[in-house]
């Protein structure tokens, strides 16, 4: 890359720690796959933690995750399983995109992240959250988003190669342009970001970039004018991703870097 950033990975360390983080909803179907894509992760398990925490689900999820706890032990330095409700139920026959409970479902995803970060996070080096239902990720995944140098960075999750974006939290010029509409780019600077994969450096969690749980950024010029749902401010990733750049951080975007997402 022809752009760096000042937090470039420490020489000191060919491969640094990183954490990975996932919050978990309704997620049996997809844990099995999760940990057979970690397996093949190409990241020495000595320096590779994983952390999950599990809330309100009815399918069963927690006792899963107890099932696999072996497996994703074997995976990592250390494991971590959170369970911690919040109370929120999807109504029935309300599909989760309803756009009715958009801003209550974002508020408890940010609440649910920054748990699993601060019960988390030690000494490690970077932060990669991980979406429980990914289908497809290249095996060196993470070593292409380090080498950028990048301090927070992801690919370009889509639900089939070459088509539009899944993803569509990541995005710059107001939300106009998503990294779909940027594919004749190597990388690209971003204003909000996706949380599907998303690689951060640890010491920005550190200093204090949080996912808000509350509208955030009306000062900034980047964000949304007026959101279609909640109006002005962003939430959740977007809303760390305008944090970002007030702590004089930078977000980036690989467009021609991707993995897949499991439709709906």
């Amino acid at each position: 890359m022809a752009v760096r950033s000042k937090g470039t990975t420490s020489a000191r360390s060919a491969c640094p720690s990183v954490l990975v983080l996932t919050p978990v909803k309704d997620a049996v179907p997809h844990l099995d796959r999760y940990l057979g894509l970690l397996d093949r992760l190409d990241w020495p398990k000595s320096r590779l933690s994983i952390g999950l925490l599990e809330g309100d689900s009815v399918d069963g999820t927690w006792d899963k995750l107890q099932e696999l706890k072996p497996g994703l032990s074997a995976r990592a330095r250390r494991l971590s399983l959170f369970k911690r409700d919040h109370g929120f139920k999807i109504p029935t026959g309300v599909h989760r995109w309803a756009p009715q409970i958009q801003l209550l479902r974002r508020q408890i995803l940010a609440r649910a992240r920054n748990q699993l970060l601060f019960r988390s996070l030690r000494d490690e080096e970077w932060v990669l959250w991980l979406d429980v239902d990914l289908v497809e990720y290249p095996p060196d995944v993470l070593r292409r988003l380090m080498a950028t140098g990048f301090e927070i960075v992801h690919p370009h999750c889509v639900t089939r190669p070459g088509g539009p974006t899944f993803d569509q939290n990541g995005w710059r010029e107001h939300g106009s342009k998503m990294l779909c509409d940027l594919r004749e780019s190597e990388a690209v600077r971003l204003d909000a970001v996706g949380g599907t994969m998303l690689l951060v450096k640890a010491d920005l969690h550190r200093d204090g970039l949080i996912f808000p749980p509350f509208l955030y950024g009306r000062s900034n010029p980047r964000i949304r004018p007026q959101h279609p749902i909640w109006g002005q401010g962003e939430i959740e990733t977007e809303g760390l991703g305008i944090m970002a750049q007030d702590m004089n951080a930078q977000c980036w975007g690989l467009p021609n870097l991707e993995i897949l997402h499991a439709n709906g």
